[in-house]
């Protein structure tokens, strides 16, 4: 495979991002999109699927003011209409753990170097909750 070749789960994820960004240019994006992300959630294999559970109940917690909505087909959370943080399911991209990443207008920065991107695994503790809280209460600041 060449640098510039997609895998199929590239090329799903682009087709997912198209067929949102159709959605709402036909006005028909809804201004609440959990309904979307909660039926993205359901579709997950059970440790996906309870992992990000627990994660959409954590950042509406944290955030409530922040916006679901699918984003390349994952669930996202949104700031003025712009992606703030998102759950990356390992079955997304058949990866080893999923992700709870963060995008540029995420307040999280600290110096000239931080991360963007938190690999989750199995079962969440009640540190690792708290961590997650703390980091979506600052990004979204």
């Amino acid at each position: 495979m060449s640098e510039t070749e997609f895998t199929a789960e590239e090329r799903a994820a682009m087709k997912e991002r198209a067929k949102e960004v159709r959605k709402a240019r036909r006005g028909s994006a809804k201004a609440d999109g959990t309904a979307d992300v909660l039926a993205k959630i359901a579709e997950m294999e059970e440790g996906d699927r309870a992992l990000a559970e627990r994660v959409h109940a954590l950042v509406t917690d944290a955030a409530p003011g922040l916006a679901p909505k699918l984003w390349y087909g994952m669930p996202a959370y949104a700031k003025d209409g712009k992606v703030l943080c998102f759950f990356q399911s390992s079955g997304k991209f058949k990866s080893r753990y999923s992700t709870l990443g963060f995008n540029d207008p995420a307040n999280l920065d600290e110096g000239a170097m931080w991360p963007t991107a938190y690999a989750l695994t199995g079962e969440l503790g009640p540190e690792d909750e708290a961590r997650i809280s703390e980091l979506v209460k600052r990004a979204a600041g």
